[in-house]
């Protein structure tokens, strides 16, 4: 299976190790356990393949994975993006993204024992291959490259939502995972993006959603910000979050305003454009304390979320 010869098993850290055709080692999930030996079980035997080349090109998906100028060039276009950590691909498997493979530490194959892992291979390596094929240390230890699904329109999404967030040129990755795990915790039910918004499947950004991008669904604008006439078409109340001194306190929006909300964020430290904030039906503001303008965009979409949502049933 999956071009290995199975013999008599060898040992790496806590895996099975066996040699196979060609130099390719691998390990048997599921084998039948020797005494004094612990295999991981499976319900089918699946083989592991020991990649000792960083340039082997059986894991040219996780190749340089903090040249974020090179991923977004390489990932949309191949259809293709990385999760990081067991919990994320556990979840990218849940929400029924098809696995390409997965690349492991050598001592923690044992954490895909209970996957079905399909008919993804499943490499191991050691740290330091690892680490000089991604370009940084896997302290996780787990990484799988998953296939894209086709994103929905926005009229699609805005079909199935009451409550949504657009972002206006977000392009920190970190910010907008923030922002898609506070609107998956928060009521919020589709983030809509304009077309200058980072990727919300590049790793950073599933990390730090912790695969909750999964989970809230999300549609790109082809027109911005003419897009916003469509969400106001759909029944929606589009509002502009602002520092300004004029803008209305949150809190005080009508019930009117509440109940289809669509929260227009802008980018960290520039904020929203003046085109997007004259399209918007009203300028919202989170009041101030002991001098601050404002807060961190994730921080202030998360405010926002559970004021706009604090009367909903529990």
């Amino acid at each position: 299976m999956g071009g290995c010869r199975h013999a008599s098993p060898t040992w790496r850290g806590d895996a099975p190790v066996v040699g196979g055709a060609g130099g390719v080692r691998c390990a048997a999930l599921g084998a039948r356990p020797a005494v004094g030996r612990t295999y991981v079980r499976q319900n089918r035997r699946v083989p592991v393949h020991e990649i000792t080349d960083p340039d082997d090109e059986r894991i040219a998906d996780y190749r340089a994975l903090t040249d974020v100028e090179l991923r977004t060039r390489w990932e949309p276009p191949h259809g293709l993006f990385i999760a990081e950590g067991e919990l994320v691909l556990r979840r990218a498997l849940r929400a029924g993204y098809p696995a390409r493979s997965y690349l492991v530490d050598a001592k923690r194959v044992d954490q895909l024992a209970d996957l079905d892992t399909g008919e993804a291979p499943v490499y191991a390596a050691s740290q330091d291959v690892l680490e000089k094929a991604t370009g940084f240390h896997v302290h996780r230890g787990v990484l799988a490259s998953f296939r894209r699904r086709p994103l929905p329109t926005v009229a699609e999404v805005l079909a199935e939502a009451r409550r949504v967030v657009v972002l206006e040129d977000v392009n920190n990755h970190t910010n907008l995972g923030a922002i898609f795990r506070g609107a998956a915790a928060l009521g919020v039910d589709a983030v809509l993006l304009s077309p200058t918004c980072a990727d919300p499947l590049y790793r950073r950004s599933v990390r730090v959603s912790m695969g909750e991008v999964f989970a809230v669904p999300y549609a790109k604008f082809e027109l911005w910000p003419a897009g916003l006439d469509q969400i106001r078409e759909a029944g929606f109340s589009v509002l502009a979050m602002t520092p300004a001194s004029d803008a209305v306190p949150i809190q005080r929006l009508t019930p009117a305003q509440r109940e289809r909300a669509a929260l227009l964020l802008g980018a960290e430290g520039p904020g929203l454009t003046a085109a997007a904030q004259n399209a918007s039906d009203v300028r919202v503001v989170l009041p101030m304390r002991r001098g601050v303008d404002s807060l961190n965009v994730a921080a202030a979409a998360a405010v926002a979320f559970w004021e706009l949502g604090r009367d909903d049933p529990l």
